[in-house]
């Protein structure tokens, strides 16, 4: 259940018993989201009972355990979240019973009389209803429409984690309250291993390894949102670039540039504007700052490429027998993003795609999805990310999508074919379409399992047709193409910071920004460390010397927590020999090498783009 969702403590699904059940009644997952439904009850008493005048707002389960938002008198500290848990397992311990009922909405009011947030919750409910559920338990009482165990002693293992910041229904321009989060889970060995994975999650944490290794940084004076690569972090970048050029000129993609600002009448035509315009940046004028967001003299940061690699296309009057072509872009895009929704790399207001629109007839439809999934697969295997899976998103109700029946229904039929005749399974969402046309997202499993939406295939009837495109058909007749929208990595920030968790910082070698570095033991040694450097630079290598005063230990050391792959050290017998130790970064010695040995080694590593060593 999505932990932004204000309404989940009064929602309940058709296929759930209302109010209390026992265990033998409902299957494991809907026992589970009980106990952490009634824990977020029992939350809510202990808290009412340290702060007799707090207000309580809303308490559902989560994916993980629970949460309940308050208004207290003051803010809570660490300490308050060790007394809240104590208190709670004893109140748990003492097998109080939930009793569900329903009572009548005037009833309601006033037993939520001194509730705010509750009585808020009673106006919208009661629109549907002359009766409202409520559960007690002990002394309290809280608005429910049931899901509950049949006591507190029948909750699971659970652990309080932290408070957060939450305004009342999502709205900044409501109050804030504070949030308090717990854990829950069937048994102790699953909350056991929950918190092992929070922690490892934060050894990962692209944020904190980003600034210990000196990838990227992000500064006030610049802006939130926009990231900063630093020397290391660029050169991570420039390989993921140089790993999808390759793949994508082996498959006949031509690469274009189309600059960080168009016209806001091209973003008219498009339907951007309408469809797209609250993560867009606010209009730039020429002339007169009256003018409308969608006059012709209003510019833009570009969102998106789309519309304009459409008007390269109308540069020149195309026929079938040109077609794929197949249009490629790696320009910064810009959006708008809120200033809570941003994070690390991961959402930024500034981002790089591996952008490509590929123009095709009805025809090749087919040939040509199999071909970006073809792509898409040796893409993430190369990253060592070979688990992952499709939804195929599809328009839903609303005003999202731009009305045009017929557009709709043949972009559906024909990507869903698409799929189907590639043999990949994949599974239906209502709703989660561009508003121009379905699309086949790709979801990507990291090692610790978590799993990231990051490739998208995207098949546009619409806009196409908007910008007048056309290509002579067979027939000698003018047609509009399909475009397929493509973009394998998403977006390069993003993946970077997935990548940096993923790999926990250790890049393989081809990824790595220094590959090897040449460590001398003593002064003496630092002439052959550099000629050991400049062999593998011109092998195409990145290494460096580390010739600093510290002992070697210090130096082997400090090279592991950059997280080099291979450092090579240096003394007396690997003067002589001219070789050098090679050590990996997981602490192996690999002994004494020759350096051709070591040059050969470590190209071929790269050239292959190896996995190893972790």
């Amino acid at each position: 259940m999505p932990e932004d969702h204000y309404d989940a403590e009064l929602a309940l699904d058709a296929d759930q018993s209302v109010g209390v059940a026992a265990q033998d009644e409902v299957d494991e997952d809907e026992w589970l989201r009980r106990m952490r439904h009634s824990a977020a009850h029992v939350l809510a008493q202990v808290v009412l009972q340290l702060f007799p005048d707090g207000k309580i707002a809303i308490g559902p389960p989560i994916d993980t355990g629970f949460y309940y938002d308050f208004d207290l008198p003051r803010p809570l500290t660490p300490e308050d979240l060790t007394e809240i848990q104590k208190r709670m397992r004893k109140e748990m311990r003492r097998n109080h019973r939930f009793v569900w009922d329903q009572i009548p909405v005037d009833e309601a009011r006033k037993r939520f009389a001194d509730q705010p947030f509750k009585q808020e919750l009673i106006d919208q409910f009661s629109e549907d209803s002359a009766e409202l559920g409520i559960c007690t338990h002990a002394e309290f009482t809280d608005l429910c429409r049931g899901g509950h165990v049949e006591s507190t002693k029948q909750i699971g293992p659970f652990r309080l984690t932290n408070v957060a910041g939450a305004y009342w229904r999502g709205d900044e321009k409501r109050p804030q309250l504070q949030r308090v989060y717990g854990a829950l889970f069937a048994t102790r060995e699953e909350l056991d291993a929950h918190f092992a994975r929070i922690e490892e999650a934060q050894r990962r944490d692209h944020r904190r390894l980003g600034r210990d290794l000196e990838l990227f940084a992000f500064s006030e004076l610049v802006g939130a949102g926009v990231p900063l690569l630093l020397p290391d972090g660029a050169i991570v970048r420039q390989e993921m670039e140089r790993l999808i050029r390759e793949l994508q000129d082996a498959r006949g993609y031509q690469e274009v540039w189309t600059g960080h600002v168009a016209r806001g009448e091209l973003f008219r035509r498009s339907g951007h504007l309408d469809n797209y315009s609250d993560v867009m940046y606010p209009a730039m004028h020429e002339h007169d700052e009256h003018q409308g967001d969608g006059d012709s003299e209003a510019y833009f940061l570009k969102p998106m490429n789309c519309p304009v690699h459409m008007t390269l296309y109308n540069n020149s009057l195309h026929s079938y027998r040109e077609l794929p072509l197949r249009y490629a872009e790696y320009t910064t895009l810009y959006r708008f993003e809120k200033s809570g929704q941003l994070s690390g790399l991961t959402r930024v207001r500034s981002l790089t795609q591996d952008d490509c629109h590929i123009f095709i007839t009805p025809k090749q439809i087919s040939d040509e999805v199999s071909r970006v999934l073809e792509l898409v697969q040796i893409l993430f295997q190369t990253y060592g990310m070979p688990n992952f899976r499709y939804e195929l998103s599809l328009p839903g109700e609303g005003g999202k999508f731009v009305d045009n029946p017929d557009a709709w229904a043949t972009a559906v039929s024909a990507l869903r074919d698409a799929l189907d005749e590639a043999g990949i399974d994949y599974v239906e969402q209502e709703g989660e379409a561009a508003f121009y046309g379905p699309k086949a997202d790709l979801f990507v499993s990291d090692v610790m399992g978590r799993e990231w939406q990051l490739s998208t295939i995207q098949l546009d009837l619409i806009q196409p047709a908007r910008l007048g495109c056309v290509y002579i058909g067979e027939d000698g007749e003018r047609h509009t193409p399909v475009v397929i929208h493509r973009a394998i990595h998403g977006s390069f920030e993003r993946f970077l910071g997935i990548l940096i968790e993923h790999y926990a910082g250790a890049f393989p070698l081809w990824l790595a920004p220094i590959q090897a570095r040449c460590i001398p033991i003593a002064d003496r040694h630092l002439d052959w460390a550099n000629e050991v450097a400049a062999e593998l630079r011109a092998a195409g290598l990145r290494v460096d010397v580390d010739d600093g005063n510290e002992r070697m230990q210090a130096k082997i050391r400090n090279g592991q927590r950059r997280k080099i792959p291979y450092l090579l050290v240096i003394g007396d017998r690997e003067v002589e020999s001219r070789s050098a130790a090679v050590r990996v970064r997981t602490g192996d010695d690999l002994g004494a090498k020759p350096l051709t040995e070591i040059r050969e080694m470590l190209t071929a590593m790269k050239r292959t783009r190896a996995i190893e060593p972790a």
